[in-house]
């Protein structure tokens, strides 16, 4: 096993001007599973693929372990690749596919059936080692590309989206499948995917990337619970974290007609970069729904946010409503979890206020985390 390192790793296609992975610094531990996500081009599939091998370097440098692998080639590196399209052989059986990196390295039959035979039976593939992949479902063919990649024993494990072509509820039941794996070969395993759910629940950090940079790379918890950024923040969770444009008064920020509490010093430096407005995130269920009920900054209008309802998920112990606000001359669209037993009505109008102490507060101006 190994450690891999990306210091100032740089991808510069020819004829672009702006890098597609631009000074990338992560340092992946012995045995983590780290997954890459964020949007279409974002630069995680180039950062996989320059680990790889399958891309120029043309900054920086990558090492794995304690070798500068930089400028060596794929080969060269000790790393087997998943691919999202699996890449058998069709006129071969799961056995010679499975092997056949092996057998072109010239490992002897006997040992070669042996790692098959093992992979397999961590794979529970040993009743489908003499088909064809064309008799195989998807979620089995993803598998034997896995075994492929078991028998080589390599140093580094990297999977490109490799759960894409699978329907939903296989892709969940082969993501628990894959994490758990991991867990018991203990080999380092990049992950890239554009699905945060996947990445939250299967790696143990998480390094989410926009436009070629990293924005934070931390476990999952931390980052939902202290995204670095406004793309983070609305990025990771699903439904995604109501981030609400909200002018600042004195003790907090103010919140429909109520005022909410914000911590002195993140007031502080949004006045140091000339903000009057903070962007307040709170993720769904983070909301207590007050119905006007508590302190109003006017007498003349309920407490809280007056919110529309406009459709009601049903999901038997959650609910989530989706609503309209007005903040200011804007709308806004915000989602909220209730109890399950206690939705309100489509069309009825609710106030909420953030729970205390469960607030985000980001710079309106340059997006960074203000609270601690």
């Amino acid at each position: 096993m190994a450690t891999v390192t990306f210091e100032s790793a740089t991808r510069i296609y020819p004829g672009q001007e702006k890098p597609a992975v631009d000074k990338l610094e992560i340092d992946i531990a012995d045995g983590e599973f780290l997954v890459l996500v964020g949007p279409s081009g974002c630069g995680k599939s180039t950062s996989l693929r320059m680990l790889a091998g399958l891309e120029d370097v043309d900054q920086g440098s990558i090492r794995i372990g304690e070798r500068d692998v930089t400028h060596l080639p794929p080969k060269d590196r000790d790393i087997a690749m998943v691919f999202q399209n699996y890449a058998l052989y069709p006129h071969m059986t799961v056995a010679d596919n499975m092997g056949f990196a092996l057998k072109i390295a010239g490992v002897p039959k006997a040992d070669i059936r042996k790692k098959v035979e093992d992979a397999a039976k961590i794979l529970d593939l040993q009743d489908y080692l003499g088909r064809k992949p064309k008799a195989l479902s998807g979620g089995q063919r993803q598998r034997v590309a896995m075994g492929r990649a078991i028998v080589r024993e390599p140093q580094v494990f990297l999977m490109d989206e490799p759960l894409s072509n699978l329907d939903a509820k296989l892709r969940v039941q082969t993501r628990t499948q894959i994490a758990g794996l991991q867990r018991r070969l203990g080999i380092t395993t990049v992950y890239v995917t554009h699905d945060q759910v996947e990445a939250m629940t299967m790696g143990d950090r998480v390094a989410v990337l926009k436009d070629g940079l990293l924005q934070q790379v931390d476990s999952p918890r931390n980052m939902y619970d202290k995204p670095a950024n406004l793309f983070v923040a609305g990025f990771i969770g699903s439904p995604a974290m109501n981030l609400i444009e909200a002018p600042i008064i004195d003790g907090g920020v103010k919140f429909g007609n109520s005022v909410v509490p914000v911590e002195r010093a993140a007031l502080a430096a949004a006045s140091e970069k000339g903000d009057t407005t903070v962007t307040v995130g709170c993720r769904p269920e983070h909301f207590d729904i007050v119905d006007g009920e508590g302190k109003s900054l006017s007498k003349d209008e309920p407490a809280g946010l007056a919110v529309d309802v406009n459709v009601v998920e049903e999901l038997g112990a959650d609910g989530y409503v989706y609503g309209t606000a007005k903040i200011g001359d804007k709308s806004e669209d915000l989602v909220i979890r209730v109890s399950g037993r206690a939705v309100p009505d489509k069309g009825s109008v609710i106030h909420v206020v953030p729970r205390g102490g469960e607030t985000h507060v980001f710079s309106t101006s340059t997006g960074e985390r203000l609270t601690s």
